[in-house]
């Protein structure tokens, strides 16, 4: 016994206790940038492809129309990179905004704003400078593109609050997290459709469906601070609501899809398009049947394997593309 009370790894090495264990964030990069990029969530990559998934969708979707170009490469790339500073930019400011809540929740208090790690200021100028990074990519895009881009600030602002006046949050989060099934296509063809409203709206769903399952992991905590959810809202009725969702999603997707490549009467194009949907339906299906909605590791597990979801979608749509 050396009279000394050994610390939690968390607290010792400034990792955020949802981490990826063994991330590059807290063992490679260097020192000083550790808490910025826990700010940008780089330790926890998933909402990065939950951000981009829709950009890839609506640009593959939109090249299976017309036809696949050398710039739309430059698109897929610029829009990976642009959802890696803007997810690092909005968490930022999530966390700015939510320094107080972040404080009374287990999976939250050790995040570097509630932890001491980074001070408001310093998040601030962190924010502005990824914000501008993510702006001058933005800006070799088109110039409907770059509006599109713009307007998206709006739904990034408001999210934080969603949770303090609405059980609906996770609705609030869809609205911002899929506006690239906008972008995308308008970065491609120069002007927007229904095709790609209705496959943003097919994001949004989703996005209800995977935030619910994420949602589940707080419940508690959130219960006694007053924070607002859909997993709060729908308890023990989550399953029901979850297989609305997936429904929904499928049909809004298919839609978009038999919207867009009907036109084109080019079946083999067609059939492709048409299993991004439904490969998309199965693995959310296949994600269902394996929640504990009381188990916070499994609500954990099953939220990151959402990116295989979307991922599944776009290599349908890609292969569209190609085609």
């Amino acid at each position: 016994m050396t009279g000394k009370t050994e610390m939690p790894e968390a607290q010792v090495t400034g990792q955020v206790a949802d981490a990826y264990r063994g991330n590059w964030v807290d063992h490679t990069a260097p020192a000083f940038s550790r808490p910025y990029l826990r700010l940008s969530r780089a330790d926890r990559p998933i909402g990065t492809w939950l951000l981009l998934l829709p950009c890839w969708w609506s640009i593959a979707l939109a090249a299976a129309t017309d036809s696949l170009r050398p710039f739309d490469l430059w698109l897929a790339l610029g829009c990976g990179l642009g959802a890696f500073l803007m997810r690092g930019a909005g968490c930022t400011w999530n966390d700015i905004t939510d320094r107080d809540f972040d404080g009374k929740v287990a999976r939250t208090r050790s995040r570097p704003i509630p932890s001491g790690q980074v001070s408001v200021k310093q998040a601030v100028g962190w924010m502005v400078a990824q914000t501008a990074l993510a702006a001058a990519i933005l800006f070799t895009f088109n110039w409907a593109a770059i509006g599109m881009g713009v307007l998206a600030l709006v739904p990034v602002a408001v999210y934080p609050f969603a949770k303090r006046f609405t059980w609906w949050p996770q609705a609030f989060l869809g609205i911002a997290f899929n506006w690239g099934a906008l972008l995308g296509w308008v970065a491609h063809k120069g002007s927007l459709g229904l095709a790609p409203v209705l496959l943003y709206a097919a994001g949004i769903i989703w996005t209800l469906f995977y935030d619910t399952i994420y949602a589940h992991q707080d419940k508690e905590d959130d219960a006694l601070i007053g924070v607002k959810s859909t997993a709060r809202l729908f308890g023990a009725n989550t399953h029901r609501w979850l297989t609305l969702f997936l429904i929904l999603t499928v049909v809004l997707m298919t839609a978009a899809v038999l919207l867009a490549l009907v036109p084109l009467s080019n079946p083999a194009v067609l059939a492709l398009g048409l299993c991004a949907p439904w490969a998309m339906g199965w693995h959310m299906l296949w994600q269902m049947r394996r929640l504990d909605i009381d188990n916070p590791d499994t609500c954990l597990w099953l939220f990151r394997k959402s990116r295989d979801t979307g991922l599944w979608a776009a290599l349908f749509l890609a292969g569209a593309a190609i085609l």
